[in-house]
C-alpha cells in the first residue's frame, strides 16, 4: 500500500496558495518532498500553471493515489466547488470552497488517509464577510479536531530559532489582562511535550521572555513579570520541566543565546515573530501544537498584491510540507 500523503489545502484562491502549491510540485525532487495531495479545483490549478507558464500536469487523485500520481504530476482531491476568484481580487463567493478544503484536509487525517495537514493561507476578513464564526484559521481547526476544543499553540518554527506567543492575535493594550499565569503553564506543557513527543527532542529547553523591559527590573517597570511570568516558570519547574525566566526578551535571540533553549515562549505576537521573522523570513513555519494531528503552514499571509503575477515565493510552504513529512515520517515514534 503506498504511504499516506499530505493533505494541503487550497487556502484563498485569490491568494497565492494556488501558485505555491503549483512551485512546490516543481521543486519536489530538489526540495525532498513527501507525496502531498492539494485539496482544491483542478481546473483552476491547471488553468494557473498555463498562465503563469509552469509545466505541472494536475490529476485528480484519492489520497490512496496520490504517492503513485507524485511522480508524474501534482495529485488533487476535487472539493466540488469551483474556484472562480481571479488573482488578487478576494471574493466571500469563495469561502466555503476554503473552508471545505480545511475540512476535508482534517477528516482525512482523522481517518488515516492523510499523514498530516497542511495549510495554504487564509482571508479571515473573506470568510467573516461569508459568515465564518471562528476567531481564526487555528481555532477552527481546533474546533474540527475534537469537542471540547484542545488548546492549540501556534509556533513558528525554523532550523535556528522556536518561537511561541503566548497571547496571539489581540491589540498590545490587552495584553497584560490576557496574560495569565494559567495560560502561560498551559502553553509551557503544551510545548515543551510536543517538542519531546513530534519533534523528539528529548529533554526540552524552554526560555521565557519577560513582558515588560529589562523583565520589569524588580518591579520598576511593571508588575507582571513577578507577579505572573515568575509563578508560572516556578510551577513548570515543579512539573519536571526545564525552563527559565522571565528573561529580558532584548537578550534572548542572539546566536550565543540561541544555543541555550529549544523554544522561547514569548509573551506577545510581535515579541515572538519580529525575531523569527528576521532570522527565517522565508523559511520559518507556523506549526500548530496541542492538536491530535500534525498542521503546519507556510509563515506568511495570502499576498493578493502579487498574486497571479508568478514572483511568490515557495519557500516558506515547501518548509511546511517538509516539516509535516518530517513529524509523520512512517516507522518513527
Amino acid at each position: 500500500m503506498s504511504p499516506a500523503p499530505l493533505a494541503l489545502t487550497g487556502g484563498d484562491p485569490a491568494g497565492v496558495g494556488p501558485e505555491l502549491a503549483l512551485k512546490a510540485w516543481v521543486a519536489r525532487g530538489a526540495a525532498g518532498l513527501p507525496p502531498f495531495i492539494a485539496i482544491a479545483d483542478a481546473r483552476m490549478l491547471r488553468d494557473l500553471a498555463r498562465t503563469l507558464g509552469l509545466d505541472v500536469p494536475v490529476e485528480e487523485a484519492m489520497p490512496e493515489t496520490a504517492a503513485g500520481v507524485f511522480a508524474r504530476a501534482l495529485p488533487v482531491l476535487p472539493l466540488g466547488l469551483p474556484h472562480a476568484a481571479r488573482p488578487g481580487n478576494p471574493d466571500p463567493a469563495t469561502a466555503a470552497g476554503t473552508i471545505r478544503s480545511i475540512e476535508t484536509a482534517v477528516a482525512l487525517v482523522q481517518a488515516g488517509r492523510a499523514r498530516a495537514v497542511v495549510t495554504n493561507p487564509i482571508a479571515k476578513h473573506v470568510l467573516y464577510e461569508a459568515g465564518f464564526l471562528h476567531p481564526g484559521h487555528t481555532e477552527f481547526l481546533a474546533a474540527l479536531a475534537g469537542d471540547p476544543p484542545p488548546l492549540p499553540v501556534m509556533m513558528l518554527w525554523s532550523e535556528g530559532l522556536a518561537v511561541v506567543p503566548v497571547t496571539v492575535h489581540i491589540p498590545l493594550s490587552e495584553v497584560p489582562r490576557a496574560l495569565t499565569e494559567d495560560l502561560i503553564v498551559e502553553t509551557g506543557r503544551i510545548v515543551a511535550r510536543e517538542l519531546q513527543t513530534r519533534f523528539r527532542v528529548a529533554n526540552p529547553r524552554l526560555a521565557l521572555a519577560g513582558l515588560n523591559p529589562h523583565a520589569g527590573e524588580n518591579g520598576t517597570m511593571g508588575q507582571e513579570d513577578d507577579a505572573v511570568i515568575r509563578p508560572a516558570v516556578e510551577r513548570l519547574l515543579a512539573e519536571g520541566i526545564a525552563v527559565r525566566g522571565p528573561v529580558p526578551a532584548d537578550t534572548l535571540f542572539h546566536a550565543r543565546a540561541r544555543a541555550t533553549y529549544d523554544a522561547v515562549l514569548a509573551m506577545y505576537h510581535d515579541q515572538a515573530l519580529i525575531p523569527i521573522k528576521t532570522i527565517a523570513f522565508d523559511e520559518a513555519v507556523n506549526v500548530t501544537l496541542g492538536l491530535p494531528f500534525v498542521r503546519t503552514s507556510p509563515d506568511h499571509g495570502t499576498a493578493f498584491d502579487i498574486a497571479g503575477q508568478g514572483i511568490a515565493r515557495p519557500d516558506s510552504l515547501i518548509a511546511a510540507l517538509r516539516l509535516a513529512g518530517r513529524l509523520t515520517e512512517p516507522g518513527l515514534p
